[in-house]
């Protein structure tokens, strides 16, 4: 019988595009990839020019995405291992281009605008204005008139075709004046002309996107800084030969020599030497720290005094450096709920816009008495000009941009702009203890022996111990490791999530637990000790307990001491009037105790993984917007239940993975920033949507007339082109403030 092979695994990539000049541009660029066979979603940021799609790779290939993307007028940078590269470089020859075109167009416009506006009546003056007019609009202003006629042959309008059409039809009716003036003249009117309206449109809005491009470049500093830290060669030692070597001939298990004041190529653990290193850049802790053998360290990463090696584990695409870089680039290239309405409107905004300028020359030409085709004429050109698709497609990922590589400089790695979205309405924060508030780092401070403590039990306490995952065992287990013990194999080893562990040897069945499990088991706890354990229970010890058969040999108080900065982070969250909770599978006693020391009065205590959930699913029921923070498998389930998960940075990867936000540095303090931050970016991007709906709401009608029957006021179109350049400048600034 033949074997039905599995389905292929979705590949998803960010692609750079090129020659995107507008929020039309990207939807372009979205609808043509969206169309082909085998892509199960794409997503277009028009701010960051990246391209986010999940396709089969069995059913299409990057370069048919490419083809795809071509034949809609734009371009994909694929096939190369430095695709942010090429694309950065790709962006500064056009940064220059466009620096070098605005200031030429300046330089010719303002002659231009003199004649226009002071010395009209000067020999040759519409001659002199078209000679100095024409470079400005065709050849300055070139890429409106290629990108528009570009889209035009595939059916499509953009920002562009506004451009070319507002400015190409002054100039031409312009020019005709310039050389047939009696045309009008004839009939009783002045043969008018607009070179300076055209020549001074393409100058601001060439400057519009000269200032919009700066800006932008500002949002995204976080990610290259993040991509400058690493280094492009390392010296690495192999058949006992040091070589340099390019990073991306890094092999896992290489061994990797480090001097001091150089970065960290690759993640690995340290092999021979000591030193500090800097990790502020990862963790957004200032503080270096400590690394001596079997130490993990990771790329990008800073050595300061010391010299050492280390071995080579995770390299390329699979160091934390690379997945901290994928992370941000993701979020900042996602879309908030919210921008999927406004795509919908920047996707037909032109066409509108178009047809409302259409209109607006028809009704002045019936209703504009003797000036009826001037009005009509200059009307429809800044209603052309006027209209900014632009400010709408940059209002919401502009800020994204901004507040996601903020949150990457202080340690937070937010996954999607959904979960920033999500952050900004959370009310109540649900704290697992162990390495939440407490280090994570648990040590056995006490032990209570009720029988004799005999080399055979420790040793069997040690394997059984040492066979679980749990941080408390651990503790327990690296306590016993410099004791003198047996070596001893345990049979049937059994591990009950939130009790313990188990395991025979030689008949006689040992266990390790929690006292809740011990009371679930019958054992009797006797009388003289109970105020023993209760003190321990006080001081925030945990209480082990070990057993052979039905006898218990042993009690273990476990303290794991508070982060230093857990009580005051607390308190911001209750200043910012965030509910905090307090979940832990360990007893009452000692979660209470916990709970005392950080300012928390809502404990619940004893519970196991999939009630953690439960209590989540109550407290929304409630109506509760609810933030879980953990960092254990144990967590898993609860972060993925919660509205917004949050994984602490040293946890397992399973809650890394159902987690819409990490703290990298473990810091509890990272948490009010983080929602803080979210709250600050969802109301950039709310002013940002306001102004550039206002903007258009109010400009589009002032552009077409609205006020001339009732005070004569009718726009001109230099004002227009300073207005719809000043409104994309204005919105990606006040996202810019949340570098602040």
């Amino acid at each position: 019988m033949k074997t039905q092979s599995p389905p292929a695994k979705n590949k998803h990539e960010n692609i750079p595009v090129l020659e995107m000049t507008c929020a039309a541009c990207a939807n372009a660029v979205e609808n043509a990839v969206k169309k082909m066979t085998g892509v199960e979603n794409a997503s277009v940021n028009f701010a960051s020019k990246q391209l986010q799609v999940s396709y089969d790779p069995v059913v299409v290939q990057p370069a048919e995405l490419q083809k795809a993307v071509q034949a809609a007028g734009y371009d994909l940078i694929i096939n190369t291992p430095n695709a942010a590269e090429e694309q950065e470089k790709y962006e500064l020859e056009a940064y220059r281009v466009l620096r070098r075109d605005t200031l030429l167009a300046g330089v010719l416009s303002v002659p231009v605008v003199l004649i226009g506006m002071v010395f009209m009546h000067m020999p040759y003056a519409n001659y002199i204005m078209m000679v100095l007019s024409a470079p400005v609009v065709f050849w300055f202003g070139r890429r409106f008139f290629t990108n528009a006629w570009k889209q035009a042959t595939f059916g499509q309008a953009n920002m562009d075709t506004l451009v070319a059409l507002s400015t190409g039809i002054a100039f031409i009716f312009s020019a005709f004046n310039t050389f047939y003036p009696a045309f009008f003249e004839n009939q009783g009117l002045e043969a008018h002309v607009y070179f300076e309206a055209a020549a001074v449109v393409v100058f601001f809005i060439l400057l519009g996107k000269m200032l919009e491009h700066g800006a932008k470049a500002r949002g995204s500093e976080a990610l290259k800084k993040l991509m400058g830290l690493q280094p492009k060669t390392v010296r690495i030692k192999r058949a006992g030969e040091e070589q340099e070597i390019g990073i991306e001939l890094v092999m896992p298990g290489d061994e990797v020599l480090v001097r001091p004041g150089e970065k960290i190529a690759v993640d690995g653990a340290v092999a021979s030497g000591s030193s500090y290193v800097d990790e502020s850049m990862i963790s957004g802790e200032p503080v270096a720290v400590q690394k001596s053998v079997g130490e993990p360290v990771y790329a990008g990463t800073i050595n300061q005094k010391g010299s050492f090696s280390f071995t080579a584990k995770n390299v390329g695409a699979d160091t934390l450096l690379a997945q901290i870089i994928k992370s941000v680039q993701e979020a900042q290239g996602s879309k908030a709920p919210v921008q999927k309405l406004v795509d919908k409107i920047a996707g037909v905004f032109v066409p509108v816009v178009i047809g409302i300028a259409i209109l607006t020359f028809l009704v002045w030409m019936i209703f504009g008495g003797e000036h009826a085709l001037t009005h009509a004429l200059l009307a429809s050109i800044t209603v052309l000009v006027i209209a900014c698709p632009c400010a709408l497609g940059l209002a919401t990922p502009t800020a994204i941009i901004a507040g996601v590589g903020k949150a990457a400089e202080y340690g937070i790695l937010i996954r999607d702009a959904e979960s920033l979205e999500t952050a900004r309405k959370v009310n109540t924060v649900v704290l697992d203890k162990t390495g939440t508030i407490t280090r994570g780092k648990p040590s056995a401070e006490n032990w209570h022996w009720l029988e004799e403590a005999t080399k055979r039990r420790l040793s069997v306490l040690y394997e059984l111990e040492n066979a679980s995952e749990h941080p408390l065992a651990s503790a327990i287990a690296t306590h016993l490791r410099e004791q003198e013990r047996q070596e001893l194999i345990l049979t049937d080893f059994e591990s009950i999530t939130g009790k313990g562990v188990s395991a025979k040897l030689i008949g006689q069945l040992y266990r390790a637990g929690s006292l809740t499990w011990l009371k679930d088991l019958g054992l009797q706890m006797p009388e003289q000790h109970r105020s023993k354990i209760e003190k321990w229970q006080n001081d925030a010890q945990t209480v082990v307990f070990f057993a052979e058969n039905d006898t218990v040999l042993a009690f273990i108080g476990i303290a794991d001491p508070l982060k230093p900065t857990s009580a005051e982070a607390i308190e911001q969250l209750h200043k910012a009037g965030v509910e905090v909770h307090l979940l832990s599978g360990d007893n009452e006693k000692s979660a209470l105790a916990v709970a005392r020391q950080v300012g928390i009065t809502n404990v619940k205590a004893g519970v196991m993984p999939s009630e953690k959930a439960a209590y989540i699913k109550a407290l929304q029921m409630q109506g509760k917007v609810v933030a879980m923070v953990g960092d254990g498998i144990n967590d898993a389930e609860a972060l993925a239940v919660a509205e917004l998960g949050v994984a602490m940075g040293h946890g397992s990867d399973i809650a890394l993975d159902v987690a819409g936000m990490a703290l990298l540095s473990s810091d509890l303090k990272s948490l009010p920033k983080a929602l803080s931050l979210s709250r600050r970016t969802v109301a950039t991007i709310r002013q940002n949507l306001f102004w550039a709906f206002v903007y258009n709401l109010i400009g589009i009608p002032l552009a077409a007339g609205v006020l001339y029957p009732v005070n004569g006021f009718l726009l001109n179109p230099m004002i227009a082109g300073a207005a719809m350049a000043l409104s994309s400048v204005s919105v990606v600034s006040n996202s810019l403030r949340l570098r602040l």
